[in-house]
């Protein structure tokens, strides 16, 4: 087996060797066939802005165990109800009229619904019976961790124990609770280090756990006397997730943990009662890491497993490889998420998501005779969602950067366009620990449908594709390798006859945001137009400021320190604080000499407003043009509709005076007042 094992990886590493020339061809020649497809399509007319707000009308729908029953969140008007439908061609019927729930999940007997809102989880029969009410979060810091599996009804809670008033963190507890449908609580461990995640064996004793070790996570197994042995220490960037204890001693887990080759993708894996580890499921194209996976709720095997960095995919695992590839073959091209009733003859349900599909569709499988049907559809659900053929094509791309890694990203064109002679965005994501997704973008979609050729580069250092691939920055995130992914790919895309290198633009948030002030700080001679949300102007500081102030200082696990640290981020370490402040756009502000539109929110606690509002100063001081919307009291990003319209209407605004573009759709009412209220330096372009 271990002669195996290393001829396969080898193979691997001569195919990634291999692979760049070949890949590279072919990645070309795929792009260039789509654009000339997507040039042939009719022109898309030009939508509402208010089309590109992702609907919130229908917020979760969860399959019961049995599979007989669907419950979904859905808001009407001012007000979010809890409704159930049976599966079995009955009529929905309303359960909760009021709710402020984001989540619902089912019991195990599927006699109870669990209701988890930011504040406060919420307990409901599905004969209508009110169950507890539990609020989350405060002095407890009380959380939800998962249903618990061993038991009919109940759910498992992490929370913090008192520790007497002005004590410090290491003298803090935290105890893992089960509490069962009508209030009743037992606690199932008290530990002084903070748990992540714990698996419970049929009798409902806690049989593993992982938890944060000051500097690193680590799976621990219990004995029968509570203590523990520790299986797996993890590194920065690896992570376990326990999914079920099985009655051979065995764990079901997703994650990536392993040195090397073994430790790179996030995968489906078993470690058997001898710790030794086997992956059952992991990306079959070697580009992703797993994003989602179905689990029998009965027998608690893997049903299938879900990777979104690239193409969108779902496999099936083991005997249920039939019937997901049978689903899949009823969806083409699209990105499905499955949830499994129970049993050979319960039905599964089927969320199908597109990039030209602003909101999922919902349907019914029926395993035995292949029926499909949909679900979820009435009018008030499915309004005003734009038709898929005025959407741009969303392509995954990869291209070779300079220094001959395989660089990863998305591509949208838009319809009837000729992209060749179109103004070409980049988008860079937030994080940068994030990536995009083969999904809908409401963003990229909106500026796509003004004409726009939008390029979303993964560059080094995004997450999605593997550790190896998140470390390959080696903390270089200020204006050095990560930003030259982003270049390299924009100037790669010109090369292809996509964009007019006249008319290039870069747009982005928190990260995003950074790296266009970056791009216009740098690449000037690239970049003639930025828009930044909430953007850190120096990395180091805000770094720094995250761990010690911010939303994120009093993590009571630090585990974001750690990884900070391992990323070469950690604006603590005075050499880390040095290099990425001497590359700041603070610093450097004198070269930016760009037009550039910022927003941000008034109480943001992940980007801090004064590090906005004192970049923007240096700005106005030098008379360099900035344009600076404040969201009052908003968060890192916009929520509500009036201030998510607003973002899109300033973007669009700028961007259409500096790269051409029709004119900006007239601001309503509402709008206008929001923005001469907002508006806290408006240049010349409004």
């Amino acid at each position: 087996m271990t002669i195996l094992r290393t001829l396969c990886g080898m193979l691997a590493l001569c195919a990634l060797l291999l692979a760049p020339h070949t890949l590279h061809a072919q990645a070309i020649e795929s792009l260039r066939a789509a654009e000339t497809a997507q040039r042939a399509l009719p022109l898309a007319p030009r939508l509402p802005r208010v089309a590109f707000l992702e609907n919130r009308t229908l917020v979760a729908a969860e399959l019961s165990p049995a599979g007989d029953a669907v419950a979904y969140l859905r808001e009407q008007k001012d007000s979010r109800a809890l409704w159930l439908l049976p599966t079995c061609d009955g009529n929905p019927h309303m359960l909760v009229g009021s709710t402020q729930a984001e989540q619902v999940m089912w019991s195990r007997d599927g006699r109870w619904l669990f209701l988890r809102a930011p504040r406060a989880l919420t307990i409901v029969g599905i004969d209508g019976r009110s169950g507890v009410r539990v609020p989350l979060g405060g002095s407890e810091r009380r959380r939800v961790i998962k249903l618990d599996l061993s038991q009919p009804a109940a759910v498992l809670l992490g929370e913090r124990v008192a520790a007497g008033k002005g004590e410090r963190w290491p003298a803090v507890r935290w105890r893992i609770v089960r509490m069962d449908a009508y209030g009743k609580r037992t606690v199932l461990r008290e530990d002084t280090r903070w748990i992540h995640d714990i698996a419970l064996d049929a009798q409902g004793r806690v049989v593993a756990l992982t938890r944060f070790e000051g500097g690193h996570d680590a799976l621990y197994r219990l004995h029968t006397d509570a203590t523990l042995r520790e299986v797996l220490r993890l590194r920065p960037m690896q992570r376990l997730d326990l999914l079920a204890a099985r009655a051979d001693g065995s764990l079901l887990m997703t994650g990536n943990p392993g040195d090397g080759f073994d430790g790179n993708f996030r995968r489906v894996l078993r470690l058997d009662a001898n710790d030794r580890l086997q992956t059952l499921h992991q990306d079959p194209r070697g580009e992703a890491d797993l994003d989602d996976v179905v689990i029998d709720p009965r027998t608690l095997q893997p049903l299938a497993a879900s990777y979104r960095s690239t193409v969108a995919a779902t496999y099936g695992i083991g005997d249920a490889q039939a019937t997901v590839a049978a689903i899949a073959a009823k969806f083409p091209g699209r990105d499905i998420g499955l949830q499994a009733g129970s049993g050979p003859s319960a039905h599964w349900l089927v969320r199908e998501r597109a990039a030209n599909l602003r909101d999922p569709r919902w349907y019914l499988y029926d395993p035995r005779n292949g029926d499909l049907r949909r679900i979820l559809d009435d009018p008030g659900i499915t309004a005003n969602s734009p038709p898929e053929s005025n959407l741009a094509r969303k392509l995954a791309v990869s291209y070779v950067a300079s220094d001959g890694l395989r660089v990863h990203g998305f591509v949208l064109l838009p319809p009837g366009v000729d992209a060749a002679h179109a103004p070409l965005i980049a988008q860079v994501h937030g994080g940068p620990i994030n990536h995009f997704r083969a999904g809908y973008d409401g963003t990229a979609q909106f500026l796509a449908n003004r004409g726009y050729v939008v390029f979303q580069s993964n560059f080094r250092g995004s997450t999605g594709h593997g550790r190896a691939y998140t470390f390959s920055s080696n903390g270089d995130y200020g204006n050095g390798r990560v930003q030259q992914d982003i270049v390299e790919g924009v100037r790669w895309l010109l090369a292809q006859g996509i964009g007019d290198k006249a008319r290039v633009g870069i747009v982005g948030h928190s990260f995003g945001g950074y790296s266009t002030l970056l791009g216009l700080t740098f690449q000037p001679e690239l970049f003639k137009v930025g828009v930044a949300g909430s953007p850190p102007a120096d990395l180091g500081w805000a770094m720094r400021w995250l761990v010690e102030s911010g939303e994120q200082g009093d993590l009571p696990d630090r585990s974001l320190r750690q990884t900070l640290r391992a990323l070469s981020l950690d604006g603590g370490d005075p050499a880390t604080y040095a290099r990425l402040h001497a590359q700041s756009p603070r610093v450097n502000v004198a070269r930016m000499r760009r037009p550039l539109l910022i927003m941000a929110g008034s109480a943001d606690r992940t980007v801090a407003i004064r590090d906005v509002t004192d970049y923007v100063a240096r700005l106005r001081t030098l008379g360099q043009p900035v344009s600076l919307l404040v969201e009052p009291g908003g968060g890192h990003a916009p929520v509500d509709p009036i201030p998510r319209e607003a973002y899109l209407f300033a973007m669009e605004t700028l961007l259409q005076r500096h790269l051409g573009g029709p004119p900006p759709e007239p601001a309503g009412p509402r709008l206008r007042a929001y923005l001469r209220a907002n508006l806290r330096l408006a240049g010349p372009e409004f």
